[in-house]
């Protein structure tokens, strides 16, 4: 079973996203800081992370760097950045610092499946 973080301060966002990501059949981590992010990754096999801009501590952007950059990690885990931001400069920032996709809230479990979906990480039937 694929493992995914999810990195977001709210709480009720972290309840939102685990109930879609455990009925897509991930086993599922949940962290509300990009500093808590980084030692989950460090700690665990993380496939995929679903990640937050804005959140105290350290931000999504630094947190995604601060992964990309370990190269101790064994498998770099797909990024997903799922966040309110939508200038396009920031958009472009994220990609260009490595995240593999970019999601608006509000999202519904299609829009997430589909990005599951896009790198191979949904088991079929």
């Amino acid at each position: 079973m694929k493992t995914c973080l999810i990195v977001d301060d709210s709480k009720i966002v972290r309840k939102v996203v685990r109930r879609i990501i455990e009925g897509l059949k991930f086993n599922v981590l949940e962290a509300e800081n990009g500093q808590e992010a980084v030692d989950l990754v460090k700690a665990n096999a993380v496939d995929v992370i679903i990640l937050d801009w804005n959140m105290p501590v350290m931000d999504g952007l630094e947190c995604m760097q601060v992964i990309r950059a370990d190269a101790t990690l064994a498998a770099q885990p797909i990024i997903i950045f799922c966040t309110t931001e939508n200038e396009f400069s920031k958009i472009q920032t994220a990609i260009m610092a490595g995240a593999n996709e970019y999601v608006m809230k509000p999202f519904d479990e299609e829009i997430i499946a589909g990005k599951l979906r896009q790198f191979d990480l949904l088991s079929e039937g």
